[in-house]
């Protein structure tokens, strides 16, 4: 029930459309089953008796019920379409939106390929089942009542046949039902790889063929592929059982009632016209329980999507801010005190150990170490990416914990070690640092991280056309285009996680010369492997395994830390 209740929230606005569309079914219901009624009278007391009145009369009637029903089934159709497309698009926004909040331990928990699957097959199954639900599932049910009414009022004796026929089908469809729905849960989990495999060669696509990896690739998708086939294939020949299953039923009660119903008609306790109404509500009847048996089975398959689509919806991120939350960072001063982090929380695989760590608003921190140092893990916990798992972290003075999530994040500026830019142009993509950013502010922030230059030579200038990914720039001009789109915040630390790797000695110079002078307020934290990018910095900290080995400026890690010396040494040595 607790899924329900969290589905029936999206349906919001479209309340009204839910509601109208089992109103309309109802009647059109209600025209369909008078049809075979009216048929009984138009033969008995129309053709039989050669009476043209009783013929126009009746007849008159059955075309007012036929265009009833016609009408009533378009305005159902009409508002079951409109529900079910709007349940569909509440759904795609609250998970979406749910997703933006997630931390960064939450989005772990779900894959991309997951998360993706989930907002597109799974909500298309959802969807199609609730339009059913409200349709077919609402009409289907009261066809089967109205039906039986009917048929018992014309011949009581001959429609307890319907009876018999009941608990055949529902053995055969609850025997459908129980071995059918877990392959279609197993089913869609492996859709998340299949979907996983296809977003990492469309985005490695390169790499793929650079290392003629092509035939591999073919065959891990077709692996994936077969198996979906293979689980959808079996769930599938049993989910098909369902009509011939239906079918004997139906070809069965439709043979007893016209033999039976031709020996009371020989023995005059029955008439031609209610023996082929009968035949009708037979047919009505048994079309009922076969499209019942089909809602079944759509909301079984259904039922995993909305399982893993409730899995979102529910998902709560691990970083809530606290009541009355601090809206103001003071300055861009950082303190670490007594910290200790772990991606998993035990403390016995804690990545950060013992940090006690002090810098001044403005200064420029170097960050050192080696690959699984947990450089970058140190600075994500300064815009609270992930929470200290002992200690605290104070920006301005106080802790992260008491600040405002989003106040807090706009005052720290990050440029990843994945630098990332977005489908759109060279001026959108800067504006993801400042929507209202002025064109002269974009340009001065390109040149303080020393991408004006190239991005003039473009034949389009600032409206180049970014491709997604940014696949038609270089390493260097992408990471370029991440900090002038870090500085437009306006941030009162700046973060750069080894974001001028893939730019030269001397363009990194001038982005470091550009900060010291034009950002002089700004606290700018650099992880760095190339020892040159953060010589000049106020303080260098050594990390190792976890733990801060040493802090200082250059020349005092260069006459008291081995680590550092050593880098050092083997970067001189390699430059000579």
């Amino acid at each position: 029930m607790s899924i329900i209740k969290t589905l029936a929230k999206q349906i919001k606005e479209y309340k009204k459309d839910t509601i109208l569309s089992p109103v309309f079914v109802a009647l059109e219901t209600v025209m369909e089953v008078l049809i075979p009624f009216l048929m009984a009278y138009l033969i008995d007391d129309g053709i039989n008796k050669n009476d043209m009145g009783a013929i126009y009369r009746i007849g008159g009637l059955l075309v007012l019920c036929a265009v009833l029903s016609l009408v009533f089934g378009i305005l159902s159709g009409k508002y079951s379409a409109r529900a079910s497309a709007g349940f569909a698009k509440n759904l795609r926004k609250s998970m979406f939106y749910n997703v933006q909040n997630f931390s960064f331990s939450n989005i772990d928990k779900f894959s991309a390929a997951s998360i993706i699957t989930r907002h597109t097959t799974d909500i298309t199954n959802v969807q199609m089942a609730f339009q059913m639900i409200i349709r077919v599932a609402f009409k289907m049910p009261l066809l089967l009542i109205f039906s039986l009414i009917m048929a018992f009022t014309v011949n009581a004796k001959l429609s307890l046949i319907f009876l018999v026929m009941v608990p055949f089908l529902a053995v055969g469809l609850y025997f459908i039902i129980k071995k059918a729905h877990p392959i279609f849960e197993y089913t869609f989990k492996i859709y998340d790889k299949l979907n996983e495999i296809t977003q990492e060669n469309i985005k490695g696509i390169r790499v793929v063929k650079s290392y003629v990896t092509e035939d591999e690739e073919i065959n891990k998708f077709n692996n994936v592929s077969k198996e979906i086939y293979d689980n959808f294939s079996k769930a599938e020949k049993l989910v098909a059982l369902n009509n011939p299953l239906m079918q004997f039923s139906a070809d069965i009660v439709i043979i007893l009632i016209s033999l039976i119903g031709g020996i009371f008609i020989i023995n005059t306790s029955l008439t031609t016209g209610e023996l082929t109404s009968l035949i009708s509500y037979a047919m009505q009847i048994l079309m009922s329980l076969m499209m019942i048996s089909m809602i079944f089975v759509m909301i079984m398959i259904s039922r995993a999507s909305a399982e893993r689509i409730v899995e979102i919806l529910n998902e709560e991120s691990d970083l809530k801010n606290k009541e009355n939350p601090i809206m103001e960072v003071k300055d861009g001063s950082i303190s670490f005190e007594n910290v200790c982090f772990s991606y998993t929380g035990n403390k016995d695989k804690e990545c950060l150990k013992d940090i006690n760590v002090q810098i001044k608003s403005g200064d420029t921190i170097g960050i050192i170490g080696g690959t699984g140092s947990s450089k970058t893990t140190f600075v994500q916990l300064i815009p609270r990416l992930f929470d200290v798992t002992e200690g605290s972290i104070k920006v301005g003075g106080i802790d992260v914990r008491d600040y405002d999530i989003e106040t807090l994040r706009n005052q720290v500026a990050m440029v990843l070690q994945k630098n990332v830019l977005f489908s759109g142009t060279i001026k959108e993509n800067m504006r993801w640092g400042d929507e209202n950013a002025t064109d002269e502010e974009i340009i001065k922030a390109c040149k303080q991280a020393q991408a004006d230059e190239f991005i003039r030579s473009f034949p389009d200038g600032y409206d180049t056309y970014i491709e997604e990914g940014g696949t038609n720039v270089s390493g260097g001009q992408k990471q370029r285009l991440c900090i002038a789109r870090a500085l437009l915040k306006k941030p009162k630390i700046l973060i750069l996680d080894d974001s001028t790797s893939a730019v030269d000695t001397k363009t990194d110079s001038l982005i470091r010369k550009a900060f010291k002078e034009e950002l002089p307020d700004i606290t700018k934290l650099i992880i760095a492997q190339r020892i040159s990018s953060v010589q000049d910095a106020d303080k260098i900290i050594v990390l190792d395994n976890g733990k801060i080995n040493g802090v200082g400026t250059h020349d005092e890690l260069l006459a008291n830390n081995e680590i550092y010396r050593e880098v050092y040494t083997s970067q001189t040595k390699n430059n000579e």
